[in-house]
């Protein structure tokens, strides 16, 4: 039974394997998949062939991709999260107001992750979207959560994500990120100084529910030329602060 259990897994793990590839690739076919992973080419296509059966993936020509089945498990999963309903109209009108990028993240496996984005008339095109995973520790919308997570919780994201250096400013030293996240708890506003992407700064605010345990981040990201003195340190962080305390009120009491 042990032995039929592992096998199953291990089917589960080379189907993720597979369409994780596919993202990867951006489309390959068979040989291409079995070469890049590796594995078998007929493994690979007894997965390709059974998720294509289910619409998970598409077929044209030689090439398979990833389908829009994904899609709708994503919006699915995107929905149950209370914050993105709530927060949807606050990070749009954020965008508006201020021009830039605006963002809603949450945390999920120790990871950051874009629930929605919404575009101001000046903002930049960056290499991110929603659903797109980040490091905590690099970004204003990670530390503000991490802030307010337990600081237990956080030991385990750092232990199982380590703290990797994106640019020159990015925090990489364990005792430095926690007494940074100590001035987030005082202010309430976390800043990322183009610690993730060169020329870029960002002003986060955590949404909190009851007790303070955090639901996630709002922010604003805008090239460092847009983002400097008052407007860093006291525009910005008032219409990022006023957004999510909107959400935060409509999350616990609407």
């Amino acid at each position: 039974m042990e032995k039929r259990r592992k096998e199953y897994l291990r089917t589960t793990e080379n189907t993720i394997r597979i369409v994780e590839a596919l993202k990867e690739l951006d489309g390959a076919g068979v040989t291409e998949l079995a070469d890049h992973l590796p594995m078998s080419k007929s493994t690979v296509h007894d997965h390709l062939t059974t998720l294509r059966q289910h619409d998970y993936v598409t077929k044209v020509d030689d090439t398979y991709v990833v389908g829009l089945g994904f899609f709708e498990i994503g919006e699915y999963a995107r929905k149950r999260r209370k914050i993105y309903e709530v927060g949807r109209p606050e990070v749009q009108s954020l965008a508006e107001e201020s021009g830039e990028l605006a963002n809603l993240m949450v945390e999920e496996h120790g990871r950051g992750v874009y629930l929605f984005r919404a575009r101001g008339e000046k903002a930049v095109t960056l290499d991110t979207h929603t659903g797109k995973r980040r490091y905590l520790h690099n970004t204003a919308l990670g530390k503000a959560i991490l802030a307010y997570l337990p600081e237990k919780r956080v030991h385990e994201i750092l232990d199982t994500h380590g703290l990797p250096a994106a640019t020159k400013n990015t925090i990489t030293d364990r005792e430095t990120l926690f007494e940074e996240l100590a001035t987030i708890r005082d202010s309430g506003i976390a800043y990322c100084g183009q610690e993730r992407v060169e020329g870029l700064q960002c002003v986060a605010a955590p949404v909190l529910g009851r007790n303070e345990e955090v639901l996630g981040a709002i922010s604003v990201a805008a090239p460092t030329t847009r983002m400097r003195s008052e407007r860093f340190e006291e525009v910005i962080p008032e219409l990022v602060l006023q957004a999510a305390n909107v959400v935060e009120i409509n999350v616990t009491y609407g």
